[in-house]
């Protein structure tokens, strides 16, 4: 549960989260009538959603021998795919808002890892947006999350080898996406893709220039992974989402075979008396 403030805070009070933590959302996206209006020539697929789960928070380790009054801590912030994937194929960039005492406080990420690392003393909010691919989704996702440095017992023995982890699982729905987008991302490991009609087939993939001229990092070369997978309850949250969406398929398939009931008792009743 939530704890009130620390006192160890940089900015206005904000309750403390206790880490680690993953909590389950659903960041559903929805294209505007703006967007919808100037893409209307691109099939779109309705009744369908593309969910990419997504995990972000920090690990934080304190300095030991080497803390001072004002740099106690190195942090990283970061926003990774549930289990480590690559999630360029949907971002394009991370933008990350630090606390207005730091220099440069607005940060842009433009290549994955989408990751930013300081050092400080003080725990404070950090918004953190999303900004997607031209063929994802026009609008950014804004993400917000509470910066965390001391144990919850910050009465006891603080430790260099072991840091100070907090999490949240969401997931990003992206709801009737373009036949273009679901071509592109279909064979990913950081998308959970639909099950669709055994007869419908996609159109050939087509690349996003700049997703393949960014510079290309493995998630597992990422020193924080070891943390990452102790402290993330992501394989089991994957389960739930891909229950979901088995749930949702059937759905879509009982209302369009409700749909095309409705058809023919319609067509039945305008129909002339034999």
């Amino acid at each position: 549960m939530p704890q009130s403030s620390s006192s160890k805070k940089q900015g206005s009070e904000q309750p403390e989260i206790s880490g680690p933590t993953s909590k389950l959302q659903r960041s559903k996206m929805v294209k505007s009538s703006e967007d919808t209006d100037k893409k209307s020539v691109i099939k779109k697929l309705k009744d369908v959603e593309i969910t990419v789960p997504i995990v972000y928070g920090n690990v934080a380790f304190w300095l030991g021998k080497k803390a001072s009054e004002y740099q106690s801590h190195k942090w990283t912030v970061y926003v990774r795919g549930a289990t480590n994937e690559d999630l360029s194929v949907v971002v394009k960039r991370a933008v990350f808002q630090l606390h207005s005492s730091f220099n440069n406080p607005t940060r842009v990420v433009e290549s994955p890892p989408f990751e930013l690392s300081e050092s400080g003393w003080g725990e404070f909010e950090i918004a953190i947006t999303l900004h997607f691919h031209s063929d994802v989704c026009d609008k950014p996702l804004h993400l917000y999350h509470h910066l965390k440095l001391y144990p919850e017992d910050e009465s006891g023995p603080m430790s260099t080898k072991k840091p100070v982890v907090v999490e949240s699982y969401d997931e990003i729905v992206f709801t009737e996406p373009s036949e273009g987008f679901l071509a592109r991302v279909q064979d990913h490991r950081a998308v959970i893709m639909p099950r669709l009609p055994a007869d419908f087939s996609l159109p050939p993939p087509v690349p996003i220039e700049d997703v393949d001229k960014r510079k290309r990092s493995d998630p597992k070369d990422n020193p924080l992974i070891h943390w990452f997978t102790n402290f993330s309850e992501a394989d089991e949250l994957l389960k739930l989402a891909a229950a979901r969406q088995e749930v949702q398929a059937h759905i879509a398939r009982v209302k369009r075979q409700l749909s095309l009931i409705d058809g023919q008792n319609q067509q039945l009743k305008s129909s002339p008396d034999m």
